[in-house]
């Protein structure tokens, strides 16, 4: 009988599933009760709530940080510049123009010219004729608001029945009287059904100097919008002219639009006798070329602000008694002077 060796049984092992990739975040099972996880620790991180935020990305280098703000920094300083920059151009006196009209501004590729200051400021120059029994004058006016509040010297307006504006665009509106102040020769007029006109800025006077240049415009002659330069020649000269032209119809008579109104200076009369009633004031003398006619119009300086109110100038005749023109002394009402009188003038002056 031949032994029958019975074949070895291996043992059985099931298939295992594929072994999962390497995770370094998930643990390793080791032995039975022993895990360990990627931190070393034998305890497991609690884990985070389903709805944490994903983690943050990893930060950019510092240099790149510093030049984003600092790009933000001078977006913010351009931004605020030109806030700034457009208050300033609404009123450089810290008041806002009436009806929402903006002051008069120069261009930044102009400033400091006379042709930008003209193009500027132009439109704010009127030209008014005043007639009376007597006669009729023709001076110049500052527009102050958009709705039609015209300053003025006083002896342009002074006893006029009718008071006619001309604008710089030609359009023509009637005005009446709102207040004036003979002592400092300023009025104030307002013209009917006009508005969106555009106003003047007005400076301040206390920061002139001489020596600075200065922009005329005004109506001489007649001649609405006439331009002329120069400078400041002398501060606080003590001018002194009639107080009241409708006070004396004779007066008025006599007066020569082409000789421009009589003033004394120094203890000299010029361009005619100033009567019996008469106010001195503080002036701007400039040689800035001033003619008949230029009387309440507008002193300027090269940022397009206006700095007094042309009042008065010199304007020697010839011996067969026609015009000669100026010849450089004029005097301009410091607009400070006006700033602090206006208020007065709204609630009739002291008229």
């Amino acid at each position: 009988m031949t032994d029958f060796q019975q074949p070895q049984q291996q043992p059985y092992y099931p298939p295992q599933p594929p072994r999962p990739p390497y995770d370094p975040t998930q643990p390793v099972t080791t032995e039975p009760g022993t895990t360990i996880w990627p931190s070393g620790g034998h305890t497991p991180p609690a884990a985070p709530p389903s709805h944490a935020a994903p983690p943050p990305a990893p930060r950019r280098r510092a240099k790149r940080g510093v030049g984003l703000l600092a790009a933000v920094a001078i977006a913010a300083a351009a931004v605020g510049g030109g806030t700034a920059t457009l208050v300033q151009q609404l009123t450089a006196d810290g008041t806002p123009t009436a009806s929402g009209v903006n002051g008069t501004t120069v261009s930044a590729s102009s400033k400091g010219t006379v042709a930008g200051v003209a193009e500027a400021v132009s439109p704010s120059i009127v030209e008014i004729s005043a007639s009376s029994t007597g006669g009729k004058s023709t001076g110049s006016g500052v527009i102050i608001t958009g709705d039609g509040e015209i300053v003025t010297n006083n002896h342009v307006i002074s006893g006029a029945s009718e008071i006619s504006v001309r604008l710089s665009n030609g359009k023509t509106y009637t005005a009446k009287v709102v207040g004036t102040d003979p002592d400092k020769d300023l009025a104030l007029i307002k013209l009917e059904g006009a508005s969106g006109l555009t106003a003047a800025t007005l400076g301040n006077s206390d920061n002139v100097k001489v020596g600075d240049e200065v922009v005329a415009i005004g109506s001489p002659e007649g001649l609405t919008g006439t331009v002329t330069s120069g400078i400041v020649s002398a501060l606080d000269r003590d001018v002194t002219v009639a107080k009241d032209e409708g006070q004396d119809q004779q007066q008025r008579q006599q007066y020569d639009p082409r000789q421009g109104w009589p003033f004394e200076f120094g203890g000299k009369e010029f361009n005619g006798d100033t009567g019996t009633s008469k106010t001195t004031y503080k002036a701007i003398q400039t040689d800035a070329s001033l003619n008949p006619g230029n009387s309440g119009g507008a002193l300027i300086n090269m940022n397009g602000e206006i700095i007094g109110i042309n009042s008065a100038m010199y304007a020697p005749s010839s011996s067969n008694g026609s015009s000669a023109g100026s010849v450089g002394l004029g005097f301009a009402i410091p607009v400070n002077t006006l700033k602090a009188d206006l208020d007065s003038l709204r609630d009739g002056g002291s008229n």
